[in-house]
């Protein structure tokens, strides 16, 4: 099992004080997945209304919310959104590239949230959608 890093760096982890990283991931099968999903996310970008982002911001500048909480909202915007696209689209792939465009609307229009925003993204997709990239790493190798 491999974890795909936002920063293009392998996966990896401490052991006994060392730094171990995880199994090789074939570089070329993470560039064809970036491609594909910027292209897609290029695409909703522009469908994503200021509304929503705007109304995220709030969610994540209210600090009496918990990470549960900013999580369920986060939640609710990508459903929302993933509804509102066609439906040639796999709903999984959709939800992915909207929670990633979210998170970056939302930490530019306050960079000062972006530890927290990136925080609450990637618990949510490791919540929501760890088999499916598992799958989709999977099915570019093949």
């Amino acid at each position: 099992e491999v974890e795909l890093q936002t920063d293009g760096n392998r996966s990896g982890h401490l052991q006994n004080g060392e730094l171990v990283f995880d199994p090789e991931v074939n570089e070329e099968v993470v560039r064809i997945i970036a491609a594909q999903l910027a292209e897609i996310g290029d695409q909703f970008d522009k469908e994503i209304k200021a509304r929503v982002v705007n109304d995220l911001v709030q969610h994540f500048l209210n600090e009496n919310l918990s990470g549960e909480e900013i999580t369920r909202h986060m939640s609710e915007a990508v459903e929302g959104l993933v509804r509102a696209i066609p439906s040639d689209m796999e709903r999984e792939k959709a939800t992915l590239v909207l929670a990633m465009v979210l998170t970056k609307k939302i930490a530019n229009t306050m960079p000062s949230l972006l530890q927290r925003v990136f925080r609450t993204t990637v618990n949510y997709i490791s919540q929501q959608l760890h088999n499916y990239i598992v799958r989709m790493v999977s099915a570019v190798k093949q």
